[in-house]
């Protein structure tokens, strides 16, 4: 699979990712007599294409209450495992990593929860309780195998995640990639609770030897006065983690976020979560050979940020990891031990 995760953008900082999953990533292949595109004879030509909705797989759009989401189920009766897959601070719909693990099986809402329709259009205040409604829309479907549901949060959407399992009932398993222990960029309500947000110092930027900002060293360490009180009360989340770390992230210090989870949990009398290491990974870990992402214009910033990863080490883990995450989620879920896992 190297000619598709090695592949890089013609325009620079351009991220590759599925908007629309109801049709398929078509790459089209050419071998040429000779190196030269303009002046090569071509030998031969095809086009491969990648399906994101497999056999029997239903898209569905919700739109109840506030939620503004898409359903993922698998072909058959049901019901199945559900889950609740939720992206980072660049805002929208995602559905790419939805409709591809629905058709391993589980239930998967896609939530958007800003940017997108008439959610708010920026990340100012959040609101657990809306967050809580997808929960209960998943937990009423006649199609998601109750009394729970798992979590999958990636970046932002990973402390989302957290918050959710830590605070709402009806959360069973919890998957965090490259994700952290803090809330951030927005303080969190709950009732009458509110967690702050960890916050940052834009002037600890620094910019790589390409001319990229590195955000990593910005944000504040939630162990330090006053900025403790944004970290989210993980002991309190009912089933068990699994942290994927991607150890070049350079968004953020995800494998010291790990380690502090790891380490609040046992100081509570918790077993200490599953936590993934991946050398050469970067913060952007998406489903099996999508091309890495080391770099590209943040769509809330809209200046490139570098993300980090070396390309063949962190292909190999979003292989990896993405087997991890459907084990995880099969044994938790389902009740299933062993399982014949997919590359896809």
């Amino acid at each position: 699979m190297g000619l598709f995760w090695a592949l890089e953008p013609e325009k620079p900082f351009l991220r590759l990712a599925k908007r629309d999953v109801q049709t398929p990533f078509a790459v089209e292949l050419e071998v040429l007599d000779g190196h030269e595109l303009e002046t090569g004879r071509i030998l031969g030509r095809a086009v491969h294409e990648r399906d994101f909705l497999g056999p029997g797989v239903r898209r569905e759009p919700v739109r109840t209450g506030r939620v503004r989401a898409t359903l993922f189920l698998p072909p058959g009766a049901g019901p199945f495992p559900g889950i609740i897959d939720l992206f980072g601070s660049g805002g929208g719909l995602c559905e790419y990593r939805a409709s591809l693990l629905a058709g391993h099986g589980f239930a998967v809402l896609a939530l958007a929860y800003f940017r997108f329709e008439d959610l708010p259009e920026y990340l100012n205040n959040m609101h657990l309780e809306y967050f809580e409604e997808a929960v209960n829309f998943m937990l009423q479907h006649p199609k998601v195998k109750g009394p729970s549901v798992g979590l999958l949060g990636f970046s932002k959407g990973g402390d989302l995640c957290l918050s959710m399992a830590s605070f709402l009932k009806g959360i069973t398993a919890t998957v965090l990639v490259n994700a952290c222990v803090a809330n951030t960029i927005a303080p969190l309500h709950y009732k009458d609770m509110i967690i702050p947000d960890l916050g940052s110092d834009s002037r600890k930027y620094s910019i790589t030897e390409s001319g990229l900002l590195d955000l990593m060293d910005i944000w504040n360490n939630p162990l330090e006065e006053p900025y403790h009180q944004s970290l989210i009360p993980l002991e309190k989340a009912q089933g068990p983690l699994l942290f994927i770390v991607g150890m070049d992230d350079h968004n953020w210090k995800s494998e010291f976020y790990a380690h502090l989870a790891s380490e609040r949990l046992q100081a509570h009398g918790k077993d200490r979560p599953q936590i993934i290491y991946y050398p050469g990974t970067g913060h952007c870990i998406d489903p099996p050979h999508f091309p890495p992402c080391r770099a590209s214009v943040h769509a809330v910033l809209g200046v490139p940020v570098f993300y980090g990863g070396e390309p063949k080490a962190h292909s190999r883990a979003q292989v990896d990891a993405w087997q991890q995450i459907q084990t995880f989620f099969h044994k938790h879920l389902n009740g299933k031990k062993s399982v014949k896992l997919s590359k896809m």
